[in-house]
């Protein structure tokens, strides 16, 4: 019997590891679908192109400018000095200096992301981007019910604008109201991954043993995210790859689900939860968010116009968590929401729609807050309604 017991620990071990189902292909195209529908969605919105968003729009087209001088500058000034010096050195059978060049762009661009580091630090300097997302939600809920006007309104879902607009607004990491401090704990996971990045592209250098550790890296983070096999596999292939695809395809995917917190910023600097619950959120839907991420990164990568697409991009992400989230219920239930959304779990209806379905799966669910009764609970005891969708408009 003891042999039989270890025999199954071995199998579910076994199956643990080369379980991908958080992390399925179905997902991440789900994902890059939702990038582009969402930026549709956002984009009808009349109030995306009032005089506020028409300032910062220029104001983001200009800041991407900015950003591009910002990173340019430098090797500008190093190829300068490049061809001053060879003026005086012959040059012409010398490669370092291309390979110097090369270098500092591949570092400033992919291993420091830096681009991203400068887009995502606007957040910590004006509120436009958390009020483009609640205006965007507010939008979403609008659409939602004139798009099922004509539907039994008991089986539709509740609004999650009207609730979730009452929360009280703090760091999604610090839980702080302190901008000060939100920001001081941003730079330090910035510089912590910047470090660990530079630190990991310079051993890649090493005579002999450099050769293995991107595809080493490549393989410690697949193996956590996506399970041994699929790590083993990115792995092997990584060893017959140029260190530039290997750094590129790495940071790619950091950046992602860099991108892809920052985004979804201002809905957890509402719903509270702690660090466990937040790591079990997102692994949960863990493939739909890269997805969703990587299609994002790979726009924001658009010359001068990544800082405007990173505000469709966010107005994006309040489409994406009426499909991964249920409607947050009164803040004076916001704990126990927060414990009930674990779990992503319409995801294989969800990931079974069509692509012109998206909105068609909208029946209620029995959260927590339903269960214990509609008025008693808090939660609106009439069917959702336009008003209720546009309930708070002139705050925004």
């Amino acid at each position: 019997m003891s042999e039989l017991k270890i025999s199954d620990a071995d199998k579910e071990k076994v199956k643990k590891a080369f379980d991908l189902s958080h992390f399925d292909i179905n997902a991440i195209l789900r994902g890059v679908q939702l990038t582009l529908v969402g930026a549709h969605r956002a984009l009808q919105n009349p109030d995306i192109f009032n005089n506020d968003h028409y300032k910062q729009a220029a104001l983001a087209v200009g800041a991407g400018i900015g950003i591009r001088l910002l990173i340019a500058l430098p090797i500008i000034a190093i190829k300068i000095g490049i061809r001053l010096l060879a003026l005086f050195v012959n040059l012409d059978q010398a490669s370092w200096d291309e390979n110097l060049v090369d270098a500092l762009e591949l570092i400033a661009n992919h291993v420091l992301q830096a681009p991203l580091f400068l887009m995502t630090l606007m957040r910590y300097v004006t509120p436009t981007l958390d009020n483009m997302f609640m205006d965007s939600l507010r939008w979403v809920d609008m659409t939602y019910v004139q798009k099922h006007k004509n539907e039994d309104p008991d089986k539709l879902r509740d609004m999650f604008y009207p609730n979730l607009r009452q929360y009280k607004t703090k760091d999604g990491s610090t839980h702080s109201t302190s901008t000060a401090e939100a920001l001081t704990m941003y730079l330090y996971r910035f510089g912590r991954k910047a470090a660990i990045s530079l630190a990991i592209f310079a051993l890649s250098y090493i005579p002999y043993v450099g050769r293995l550790v991107l595809p080493a890296a490549s393989f410690y983070t697949f193996n956590k995210a996506v399970g041994l096999g699929p790590a083993a596999v990115i792995f092997g292939t990584g060893l017959f790859f140029p260190r530039r695809y290997l750094v590129i395809f790495l940071q790619t995917y950091f950046a992602s689900r860099s991108l892809m917190r920052e985004l979804l910023e201002p809905y957890f600097a509402r719903v509270h939860m702690t660090k466990a619950e937040k790591k079990n959120w997102f692994r949960s839907r863990e493939g739909l968010l890269f997805g969703f991420g990587i299609g994002f990164y790979t726009l924001l990568r658009v010359p001068l116009l990544g800082v405007l697409i990173y505000g469709i991009a966010e107005a994006s992400t309040a489409y994406l968590i009426t499909k991964v989230t249920d409607p947050p219920p009164p803040p004076s239930q916001g704990r126990d929401f927060a414990a009930s959304q674990q779990v992503w779990r319409n995801k294989h209806e969800f990931l079974s729609l069509s692509l012109f379905d998206l909105d068609s799966l909208h029946a209620r669910h029995d959260t927590p807050s339903r269960a214990t009764g509609g008025a008693s609970s808090g939660m609106p005891s009439q069917p959702p309604s336009y008003q209720q969708a546009t309930e708070g408009r002139k705050d925004m």
